[in-house]
């Protein structure tokens, strides 16, 4: 009872005390705090104003409003952003903006420098991405994830988000049968196999042959052919000579007809009449005995059907039946004396053969499998573990028609389908005191850098440092070897790809006649005369089904007449694979030179140099490049090309199919250059579309169309942030391309004015202002967006401290890459996890 009853003042002490240091934090915000509040955000935030359903003194006490952590986060954001108080009020004064700014982060936020907080640590699975990358370097086979799973879900723009990376039953079923695929793919069962080599197709000669992709030789069904090669043996013996080649066509208008034979040394081993059905090949597998010498192969096709004998009156072009010839295959000799281990078997298998003794074989079971866990679950595994597996690799050995290494392969296959392999599951270092938040152990520590910087398991010189215990003091020299390394590009293409969107490009919808169409003010002309011929087919089709033959000719000549009159437009209107796949290397190229050289982040912005090749040069009209070859080039003094948000990935992820959209454009750079989007739009809002009618009919430019919408107070607080910055951009069409014209007539001046008062003539001064007076915004919002990409969960009120400490490191150095990548990997949210339950 004494017990109960000491136990029960220490809790009423400690709540006493509580209350007390509430109601002096409530004190000192009324003294300090409330009347900076009052000046400068009570005119939209109180006194019955509710501006974005926000008012400081709506809530019932004080001590309610300073336990508001959401609200004042957004009011840390606001007030360091600029946008609030707005550009028209006068700013808060630099001593009381430091004094409400470290209020916030102390008292109503609580953060504690000297205590800082991790945040929540996220189980996270392995995306397709990290999955298909692991599997290549754990066990050398590139698995198609992008075919075999389903896409990841993502949050806050990136696929690593933890709380999105689901697994539904679906998923672990997959994961099962990839296990089986992998395994059976990589580890060989067998122990001795007979000699196999390929004879390509390319060392065949003859008549009637032409080269193909993928290293064959395509044949026609349609012309004769005769090819053969002659292949030089060592040794004597029984050999499977394999012929396994498939029959492709263009389409399904004729499947083509031959008889094809083929002989070795002269000898008839296969002849067929040949044509195209769903899945046909033609295959053959002989055994032959052959001496030490040279030997013939041919193939001959004699056409049943010849070509000019074919109706061809197809809208799908000419027709094509080929014998994809993807050469022979050559196996032995087949006698067991010549036997030889199969590839890849010592990967797997160190010894050349399993031990006889039963114990032996058990602990060489337990060697690899040990060794092979330890790198699939990225630390080291428990003995019990490896024992359960080794039991199972014994317990298939032994299992008829079973063997050592069918045994070793099932053991593996339930590895790689383990939720250790597939999870990213990791341990701390032991902490005395369970209040504090202990530091990942050098495993955990591994995967995050490796992850992080490589999108796939840590390497061995990452795993040999954290078995030493030596990885956390070696980390700066690891950091810079790893961005070094080619893996590096894993980086650049999975957080550039998806922070700057360039992973898109090149499947992004983009009509480039009818935005050239419009371009030119011939967009409404181009669907006034699709609408006619339409409606002309369509008479064509009624007047074919009455047979009335004068009126179908009538109709045909109607239709010349109309294609002749609209003519080609816009035969200059192209946006082909290669140049988007120019646009998305420049992008990455850009990014991964920074990264490389230490360039400031900055450079991402505003550049005076960008990497092109000939074709995307010429797009963008910078003279004196040639070739396919992309590389650093410096711009011409005038070019409003340079940096990121000018680069045609950016303005064509950026827009709509068969129009630029402003308002994409400017939320693209308050998202992820400024870090602040605005709130979704209101519901039932009219499109732009619908402004962009006239009352006549008539078509208002996009600029006339955004104007309408700012006048409505429902729109405007949300587009006079967005749309300064957006219509910055529209000399640049939807295919990135300069304009000077839309619907016909030139375009308005692209000068403009942001939200938080800095003015800018064109686009070139805008990137200037977006690093010069909005610098640390994109500091912020860079480091903000590594931290999410890196952690895999999203931003929290404990982060702020770690972002502002990052900031001030890039203000220091000018942006240099290094800092920021090295800060991330340093900084508490990254090394730490969750404090542990006392």
């Amino acid at each position: 009872m004494l017990q109960k009853r000491s136990a029960f003042a220490a809790m009423l002490g400690a709540g006493c005390l509580q209350a007390a240091a509430e109601e002096e934090q409530a004190g000192e915000f009324e003294r300090d705090i409330l009347p900076i509040l009052e000046d400068h955000c009570y005119q939209c935030h109180g006194e019955g104003e509710d501006k974005g359903k926000v008012a400081f003194d709506a809530f019932g006490s004080t001590r309610e409003l300073l336990k508001q952590t959401d609200l004042w986060v957004r009011a840390l954001k606001n007030i360091r952003s600029g946008t609030m108080p707005p550009a028209k009020k006068p700013r808060i004064p630099a001593d009381e903006f430091s004094k409400l700014e470290n209020w916030i982060k102390r008292d109503a936020l609580k953060l504690d420098p000297d205590h800082p907080d991790p945040g929540r640590v996220t189980l996270r699975r392995l995306n397709r991405v990290e999955y298909r990358n692991t599997v290549r370097d754990l066990i050398g086979i590139d698995f198609r994830t992008d075919e075999e799973f389903p896409a990841d879900d993502t949050g806050y723009g990136f696929d690593t988000i933890g709380d999105v990376l689901s697994t539904s039953p679906m998923l672990l079923e997959k994961y099962l049968q990839a296990a089986e695929t992998i395994v059976t793919r990589a580890v060989p069962t067998e122990r001795r196999v007979a000699p196999e080599r390929q004879v390509e197709a390319h060392y065949f000669n003859g008549q009637g042959a032409r080269d193909g992709s993928y290293g064959e030789l395509n044949v026609s069904l349609y012309e004769s052919a005769d090819i053969m090669a002659t292949v030089d043996i060592a040794q004597a013996g029984t050999y499977r000579v394999v012929l396994n080649s498939p029959v492709r066509r263009s389409y399904a208008f004729d499947p083509g007809r031959a008889d094809v034979e083929w002989l070795v040394d002269g000898k008839s081993e296969l002849k067929k009449e040949l044509k195209w059905v769903q899945g046909s090949k033609l295959d053959c597998a002989t055994a032959v005995k052959w001496e030490a010498g040279k030997h013939a192969l041919r193939l001959t096709i004699k056409p049943l059907v010849k070509y000019d004998e074919v109706s061809h009156s197809s809208p799908e072009g000419r027709t094509s039946v080929d014998l994809g010839f993807q050469g022979v295959t050559l196996v032995g000799p087949l006698e067991p004396e010549f036997s030889i281990p199969p590839k890849d078997y010592s990967k797997f298998f160190p010894r050349p053969e399993p031990p006889a003794d039963e114990a032996e074989r058990l602990a060489y079971a337990r060697e690899i499998l040990g060794s092979f866990a330890g790198r699939a679950f990225r630390c080291p595994v428990d003995e019990r573990t490896i024992g359960k597996l080794a039991g199972l690799a014994m317990e298939s050995a032994s299992a008829p028609g079973g063997s050592f290494e069918k045994g070793i392969a099932r053991a593996m296959t339930a590895v790689i389908a383990s939720p250790r392999f597939l999870f990213r599951i990791e341990k701390t270092l032991p902490e005395a005191d369970p209040a504090s938040h202990p530091l990942i152990d050098e495993w955990a520590l591994a995967s995050r850098l490796s992850y992080f910087l490589w999108s796939t398991m840590p390497d061995e010189t990452l795993l040999q440092l954290a078995e030493r215990g030596e990885l956390r003091k070696g980390l700066r020299g690891q950091i810079s070897r790893m961005i070094q390394d080619e893996k590096s590009a894993e980086f650049v293409k999975n957080f550039a790809g998806q922070w700057l969107q360039t992973r898109d490009v090149e499947g992004v919808s983009i009509d480039a006649r009818v935005v050239q169409a419009r371009d030119n003010g011939v967009e409404k002309q181009i669907r006034e005369n699709n609408a006619a011929k339409q409606r002309i087919n369509l008479a064509i089709d009624q007047a074919e089904a009455s047979h009335d033959e004068a009126e179908v000719e009538r109709l045909r000549q109607e239709l010349a007449e109309l294609r002749a009159k609209s003519g080609n437009n816009n035969n200059k209107a192209e946006f082909k694979g290669s140049l988007r796949s120019a646009m998305r290397r420049e992008a990455e190229m850009l990014f991964s030179h920074l990264l490389k050289t230490n360039g400031s982040v900055l450079s991402l912005v505003e550049n005076d140099s960008t990497f092109l090749n000939q074709e995307l040069a010429e797009y963008y009209g910078v003279p004196g490049v040639r070739g396919d070859e992309m590389r650093l080039v410096k711009l011409p003094p005038e070019s409003l090309r340079g940096g990121v948000l000018t680069m045609g990935t950016v303005l064509a992820v950026t827009s709509n199919p068969t129009r630029t959209s402003p308002v994409k454009r400017g939320l693209f750079i308050l998202d992820n250059i400024l870090g602040s989007p605005p709130p979704p739009p209101p519901p039932n809002i009219p499109s732009l579309e619908a402004s962009g009618k006239g009352h006549d009919g008539t078509e208002r430019s996009l600029r006339e169309a955004l104007a309408l919408h700012r006048e409505k107070p429902l729109c405007s607080s949300c587009h006079d942030r967005m749309d300064p910055l957006g219509l910055a951009f529209e000399n640049f069409n939807a295919m990135g391309r300069w304009r000077d014209r839309e619907l016909g007539a030139d375009l308005g001046p692209p000068a403009g004015k942001l939200i938080t008062g800095e003015t800018f003539a064109d686009v070139k001064e805008l990137k200037h202002v977006l690093v010069t007076f909005r610098r640390d915004d994109f500091y912020r919002c860079l480091t903000e967006k590594l931290l999410t990409y890196s952690l895999g969960r999203g931003p929290e009120a404990c982060d702020i401290l770690t972002v502002d400490a990052l900031v001030e490191k890039l203000r220091q150095s000018n942006g240099e890459f290094s800092d920021l990548i090295t800060g991330i990997v340093e900084s508490t949210p990254f090394q730490r996890s969750q404090r542990r339950n006392p």
